[in-house]
């Protein structure tokens, strides 16, 4: 990586802030020129779901990422980090205001897990730069994004069961997948975040729903770190011994 972007990203909690949009663009479009689209080719023994928690007119964040294992997906550790942001709410550059965060979440796991699931996108984004590409790199790890919305692309409806899929084109580009996950109910968009194929992602994320609309990891994220904010959970990284969470 260039040596101003280095410095940039080795202590994104100061630098993210300091950034106007013009410049978090620069850093988008430098991180794409390291993102990797390979299959990936190793075991899956866990994987992480990642989400915050941020009101739009807040500064602080709660952030978590909780490890399952695979495929059964059962939680096995979670940690939590609470920060503060002040980068603006922009569309298309939320990574800015969360991965500071998370990647003080991801620092205090003693046994990073195989993949990470983000509550955002990967490359189904307009620079191809969401949250889970954005992540990936910057911690050479294998990472994938499943949004509620779409941010970017078209595609044709798919089938109201669960299951059926459609691609998502952007500039004659494949980037993801609007994915059913439960009957009759809105599609969530998978693509792949780093070090794993559009294929992978889609492959994964088919392991990963359970009878909810959200796949587990990311379901479980979004369940610790709401438990988080309200005083349920105590900040740090902890092994699941609460049978009251499952």
């Amino acid at each position: 990586m260039p040596a101003e972007l280095i410095q940039t990203v080795q202590t994104p909690e100061s630098n993210y802030d300091q950034l106007t949009i013009a410049e978090a663009t620069l850093v988008q479009q430098d991180l794409k020129k390291y993102l990797n689209l390979n299959p990936y080719l190793g075991p899956i023994r866990t994987i992480a779901g990642a989400d915050i928690s941020l009101s739009l007119h807040s500064e602080t964040v709660f952030a978590g990422i909780v490890i399952l294992s695979f495929p059964d997906l059962q939680p096995v550790s979670y940690s939590l980090i609470k920060s503060s942001t002040t980068f603006p709410y922009a569309p298309g550059y939320l990574a800015f205001r969360e991965i500071p965060a998370l990647l003080k979440a991801y620092e205090q796991i003693s046994d990073k897990p195989d993949v990470v699931m983000f509550d955002g996108n990967g490359i189904l984004h307009a620079r191809r730069m969401g949250i889970a590409s954005h992540f990936g790199i910057l911690t050479d790890t294998v990472t994938m994004g499943c949004a509620k919305k779409k941010l970017v692309g078209k595609y044709d409806e798919p089938g109201d069961e669960k299951g059926r899929y459609c691609s998502v084109i952007d500039r004659q580009e494949e980037i993801g997948f609007a994915l059913r996950t439960k009957n009759n109910l809105k599609p969530v968009f998978i693509s792949p975040g780093n070090n794993m194929s559009l294929q992978d992602s889609l492959e994964i994320a088919m392991k990963c729903i359970s009878k909810h609309r959200l796949p587990e990891p990311t379901r479980r994220a979004h369940e610790y770190v709401n438990l988080f904010r309200t005083g349920e959970l105590r900040e740090g990284y902890h092994e699941v011994n609460d049978l009251r969470l499952f």
